[in-house]
């Protein structure tokens, strides 16, 4: 069974930097999309950032010009370097990767990012 193992996590002060790496554990083909979501306490799971294939990128505007994601397709690897971290960047980052055919998407464990103040 694949799975998705993230990794990078930790504690930063404010204005530091991060970088989280995400790799499947066994073959996926045909992955079309790889991402970076995250969720804060209390709060729903949002978008950070997405790749496709093709290297087209899409981050969330609370991120765009701080955080960079990448992708190697043929290791099956994603990930996500922080620069600029806020105080609100804190949540579990999780990992995600979607398979068009037959439809199925991985998520990651989550890491755990926690930025002080």
């Amino acid at each position: 069974q694949v799975q998705l193992v993230e990794s990078g996590g930790g504690l930063v002060q404010a204005g530091g930097s991060l970088r989280l790496a995400c790799a499947a554990s066994g073959t996926i083909f045909s992955i079309n999309l790889m991402g970076w979501y995250r969720q804060a306490p209390g709060k729903q799971r949002d978008l950070v950032a997405t790749i496709t294939n093709g290297g087209s990128t899409n981050y969330a505007d609370s991120v765009k010009g701080r955080f960079t994601i990448s992708r190697d397709n043929a290791k099956n690897t994603v990930s996500l370097q922080m620069n600029s971290l806020k105080p609100e960047d804190t949540a579990v980052y999780y990992c995600y990767m979607r398979r068009p055919l037959p439809p199925y998407d991985y998520w990651g464990q989550g890491t755990q990012v926690t930025v002080s103040s």
